[in-house]
């Protein structure tokens, strides 16, 4: 048998705390208040609760504010990834999970053929950062290419660069796997441009850097890539596809029967 549901606050409180926008606080004071009349609890420890559930409201709310607004394509984090499959070194693993380098606005370039686990990881990464309590930008170079080109039509570039670099991790993730013309090349180069020594700007790709400039204009590229990798961590994959393996193997689909 379900207990009754605990007494509503007083009419003369809810209007209080509308105007004080403590939408959590309110939710959860009816079931405090009754268990704090249950228990005799001391009034200072009925505040703490309750300034407690308002904190931790406000929290699940921004963090769920900022998943969204990053953009994540897929939804992996951390516990999807399989550190045994990746051909990267465990202690690079490691090392790059602890975020530390973010806080150095240090810059990933993440290089290696298709299905090795480059995006993967930067979304995992990317994922980890949001739930430290940082923002995060991800972008493929052609949607990036895209919202700057649509940028330059009202000239808001500098406008929408600056929103970009508001971010503290800037992910820009399959660079070659589409020819980049002269516009992708610019929109490469004014967000690492703009994100130099102030942000982290991570970069996926099946294509070393250094070979950036045999798939877009060579001043752009050099210009974009001598930023980039001044301050960066380069971390190279290799082997087959896990998805092709999978394919392969059976396992990426459940079986029909």
């Amino acid at each position: 048998m379900n207990p009754p549901p605990p007494p509503p606050l007083p009419d003369e409180l809810t209007p209080l705390l509308h105007r004080l926008r403590l939408p959590y606080l309110r939710a959860a004071a009816p079931e405090v208040c009754a268990t704090a009349r249950a228990q005799r609890w001391e009034p200072t420890e009925v505040l703490r609760t309750l300034l407690a559930e308002e904190v931790r409201g406000r929290d699940q709310a921004m963090h769920a504010q900022r998943r969204h607004a990053a953009g994540l394509p897929s939804g992996k984090t951390w516990a999807s990834w399989q550190p045994e499959a990746s051909s990267i070194p465990r202690p690079t693993q490691q090392a790059l999970l602890t975020l530390e380098w973010g806080g150095r606005a240090e810059n990933l370039a993440v290089g290696g053929p298709s299905g090795t686990g480059t995006s993967h990881l930067c979304e995992a990464l990317a994922a980890a950062t949001i739930d430290s309590g940082r923002r995060v930008a991800w972008f493929t170079l052609e949607s990036l290419t895209t919202l700057l080109g649509r940028a330059k039509v009202d000239g808001s570039v500098a406008k929408v660069v600056t929103r970009i670099t508001r971010a503290d991790l800037i992910v820009i993730d399959d660079v070659g796997l589409l020819p980049a013309g002269q516009d992708a090349a610019e929109a490469l180069y004014r967000v690492v441009d703009a994100a130099y020594e102030r942000r982290s700007v991570a970069v996926t790709s099946n294509l070393h850097p250094a070979g950036f400039d045999t798939i877009m204009p060579k001043t752009l590229a050099t210009a974009a890539v001598d930023r980039l990798l001044h301050h960066a961590h380069v971390v190279l994959t290799d082997g087959t596809s896990h998805r092709l393996t999978q394919a392969t193997a059976g396992t990426g689909v459940q079986p029909l029967v």
